[in-house]
C-alpha cells in the first residue's frame, strides 16, 4: 500500500507540472509541499485502551486554488507511527508477568485524504486552513500479556500455571477506516514561489466499520484489582485481576505538529485586446482584462429558526454554495452561522440540516447584491416535530459540571436505548418524541446517579422546543448511601412494577460495572398501619428487589435485603402525628447503602 501511495503522489506531481506547462497562459496557482514532525496521541488511543505513545508524522500535499483566490482543494498523504507505552515485565516471588508480541511493538498508519483549503495572504506571510477526509490504512500491534506463576502441588513438587490478563482482540492486525484531518498552516516566503511553514492538525478516524469490517482497535483485559509488585506471592490471581474479561475499543486520533517546505507555481493571465477610446483610434492596443468593472461584494449572513416556535436554533449545519464557493458553517446560540465574507455578486443556494432533517432552501441572486448595505441576510426554517432534551451532568454534592460521563436514555414505551457522552461543558442532547416518557441515567464505573424521568406528555410543540435536565452524578465509596427515586409499589403489594424495574435496571448496571461493590438494599414504610405488619411488608419488598437484581445476573452474595418498616423515619411523622401525605411519602422509600467497595 505504501508503494501505491508513493506512485500516486509521483503521478500527481508529474500531472501538476504538465498542467502548469500546458496552461501557462492561465491563472491557476498550484502548490506542493513536504512535511514532518511529532504526533502526540489523544484520548483512549493514548490511554490504557491502546497505549499509543507520542510518535512521528511525515507526508506530502498538493493544493489547487481556484482563480487565484482564497478557496481551493487539495490532497494529503501521510505516514504516522506511534510506539506502545507500558507492557513492561514484572517479576514477583513465584512467577512473572510478561508481554509477547507477534509483530512490531507499534501502531503504523498510512492516510490519503482530499478536501477544501482556504488561504489568507499578507505580504510574505500566509495562513491556510484545511479540512480533508479520506481513508486510513491502519496496522495494529498484536500481543498478549500473560501471568505465569508456580504453586505447590499437594502430591509434591510445584505446578506452573498461567493466565492471559490482556490481549489484542482484533481479527486481523490490519484495518481500514474513514478518517478526517483538519488544521492550520503558517507560511513564510523565503524566495520566489518557495516557502517554509509550520502546521498543526488534528487527525481522527470515525465510524466503527469500513466495508463491513471493524475499523477500531480492540483490547480484551481482566480488570486490575491491585498493583502487582516484586514482593507479592501469587496463589490466587483473582486478588490481582478480575474474573470477567472486559472488551474495550478505541479509534485512532492524534494532534500533529510539523514543519516543512512548499513550492507554488501557476501561469499568467492572458492579455485581452480592446480598442482605445476616442476618434483618434487607429489600432487596438493591449489592455489587461483585469481593468474590467469588478463585481460587487457583500457578506452573507444566514440565521436558522425553529419553524414551530420561532426560536433561534443552534447546531445547524449551513451550506452556502455558488460561484465556485462552498461555505460550510454551524449556527451558534443565536441561530447565526459563520458569515461568508466578501462574496462576489452571483447566484448562491443556501441549505441547512440538523438531526437528519433538512431546513428550507433559499436562493441569493445578483439582484440581492444591488441594494444598499454591506450584508445580505437570509433566514432558514427547521421543522423537526420532536422536542430537544438539553441535559447537564453535574457533581451531586458541589453541582460543578462533569465532562465525559456516559448517559443512557430509555423510552418507557419501547425500551429503546440511546447513549451519549457529555461534552467538555457537561452537556448532552437527545431528541424526544411527542407524548412520550423517558428515563435518563449516568452509566460510568465508580459513579452512580438517580434514574431521572423526563416526559413530553402534555407539552405543546408549537410553544415548547427544549426540555432541560440536570443529572447529578455521585462517587461510589464505602459507607455512602442514597435514596433510590421512583421505586414504587402498589398498595399492600411487594411485586416489582414495570416502572420500578427500569430503575432497578440502573442498579444492576452499577453493580456490573463495579464488581467489588456490595450493597444493602433496604425498604422503609411510613408510620400508618400496624408496626409489625409494616416490618414484614418492607422485608418482602426488599427481598423482591434483590430477587429482581439476581434475575439480571447479580450474585446474591453481593446484596443484603433488609426491611426496616417504620423504624427509621426521616421526619417526626411517627404514630399519631398529624402529617400531610407529602410528609408520609418521604418515609416510604428504598435506600442503598454501600457495605464494601
Amino acid at each position: 500500500m505504501k508503494k501505491i501511495l508513493q506512485s500516486t503522489l509521483v503521478l500527481l506531481f508529474v500531472w501538476l507540472m504538465g498542467n502548469h506547462a500546458a496552461k501557462s497562459q492561465e491563472y491557476a496557482p498550484w502548490q506542493v509541499g513536504i512535511f514532518g514532525g511529532a504526533s502526540p496521541t489523544l484520548g483512549t488511543y493514548h490511554g490504557d485502551t491502546a497505549r499509543a505513545n507520542i510518535g512521528y508524522v511525515g507526508g506530502l500535499f498538493a493544493d489547487h486554488y481556484f482563480r487565484g483566490g482564497s478557496f481551493g482543494i487539495g490532497i494529503d498523504a501521510r505516514l504516522l507511527q506511534h510506539p506502545l507505552w507500558g507492557g513492561d515485565s514484572v517479576i514477583f516471588r513465584n512467577g512473572f508477568l510478561a508481554t509477547t508480541f507477534n509483530n512490531a511493538k507499534r501502531f503504523r498508519h498510512l492516510g490519503l485524504a482530499v478536501g477544501p483549503t482556504y488561504q489568507f495572504r499578507a505580504g510574505k506571510f500566509a495562513a491556510e486552513l484545511f479540512a480533508k477526509g479520506g481513508v486510513l490504512f491502519q496496522q495494529f500491534p498484536d500481543y498478549q500479556q500473560e501471568l505465569v506463576y508456580e504453586t505447590a502441588d499437594p502430591r509434591g513438587g510445584v505446578v506452573t500455571q498461567s493466565l492471559v490478563v490482556r490481549k489484542t482482540a482484533n481479527t486481523s492486525d490490519r484495518a481500514l477506516a474513514w478518517m478526517g484531518v483538519g488544521g492550520v498552516r503558517f507560511n513564510y516566503e523565503v524566495a520566489r514561489n518557495l516557502s517554509v511553514f509550520v502546521q498543526g492538525d488534528y487527525l481522527s478516524t470515525f465510524g466503527t466499520e469500513f466495508g463491513g469490517k471493524p475499523s477500531e482497535f480492540f483490547i480484551e483485559e481482566l480488570p486490575a484489582m491491585q498493583p502487582l509488585t516484586e514482593g507479592h506471592f501469587v496463589d490466587d490471581p483473582t486478588l490481582f485481576f478480575g474474573k470477567e474479561p472486559q472488551l474495550r475499543r478505541t479509534f485512532t486520533q492524534a494532534l500533529n505538529v510539523a514543519a516543512g517546505i512548499k513550492y507554488a507555481f501557476g501561469g499568467k493571465r492572458k492579455a485581452k485586446m480592446v480598442p482605445t477610446p476616442g476618434p483618434e483610434v487607429a489600432a487596438a492596443v493591449a489592455v489587461p482584462a483585469d481593468t474590467a468593472q469588478p463585481r460587487k461584494k457583500k457578506d452573507l449572513v444566514v440565521v436558522v429558526k425553529d419553524k414551530q416556535t420561532g426560536l433561534a436554533l443552534s447546531g445547524v449545519k449551513v451550506v452556502i454554495s455558488g460561484e465556485e464557493v462552498e461555505h460550510v458553517g454551524t449556527t451558534n446560540a443565536n441561530g447565526e452561522a459563520e458569515r461568508l465574507t466578501a462574496a462576489v455578486s452571483g447566484d448562491y443556494r443556501v441549505t441547512g440540516e440538523k438531526n437528519g432533517i433538512a431546513t428550507t432552501v433559499v436562493h441569493i441572486t445578483p439582484a440581492d447584491f444591488q441594494g444598499s448595505g454591506a450584508v445580505i441576510y437570509k433566514e432558514l426554517l427547521h421543522d423537526d416535530p420532536r422536542f430537544t432534551l438539553v441535559g447537564e451532568t453535574v457533581e451531586c454534592d458541589t453541582d460543578s459540571k462533569l465532562a465525559g460521563i456516559k448517559t443512557i436514555l430509555t423510552h418507557e414505551g419501547t425500551n429503546a436505548n440511546l447513549s451519549q457522552i457529555s461534552d467538555t461543558e457537561g452537556k448532552f442532547i437527545y431528541q424526544l418524541e411527542q407524548q412520550s416518557s423517558y428515563n435518563v441515567v449516568a452509566n460510568q464505573a465508580g459513579k452512580y446517579s438517580q434514574t431521572e424521568r423526563v416526559t413530553t406528555v402534555g407539552l405543546d410543540r408549537s410553544k415548547t422546543l427544549y426540555v432541560t435536565l440536570k443529572l447529578g452524578v455521585c462517587v461510589l465509596e464505602e459507607g455512602a448511601s442514597w435514596v433510590v427515586k421512583n421505586i414504587l409499589y402498589d398498595f399492600d403489594k411487594s411485586d416489582i412494577r414495570r416502572d420500578a424495574a427500569l430503575v432497578l435496571d440502573n442498579v444492576a448496571n452499577i453493580l456490573k460495572q463495579n464488581p467489588t461493590l456490595r450493597i444493602e438494599l433496604s425498604s422503609h414504610t411510613d408510620s400508618r398501619g400496624n408496626d409489625a405488619y409494616n416490618m414484614q411488608l418492607s422485608q418482602r419488598r426488599a427481598d423482591a428487589a434483590v430477587a429482581y437484581l439476581v434475575s439480571k445476573g447479580i450474585d446474591r452474595g453481593r446484596m443484603v435485603a433488609r426491611g426496616y418498616g417504620e423504624t427509621r423515619l426521616v421526619n417526626p411523622c411517627a404514630n399519631g402525628a398529624d402529617c400531610s401525605e407529602a410528609d408520609h411519602e418521604q418515609n416510604r422509600r428504598t435506600e442503598i447503602n454501600v457495605l464494601a467497595y
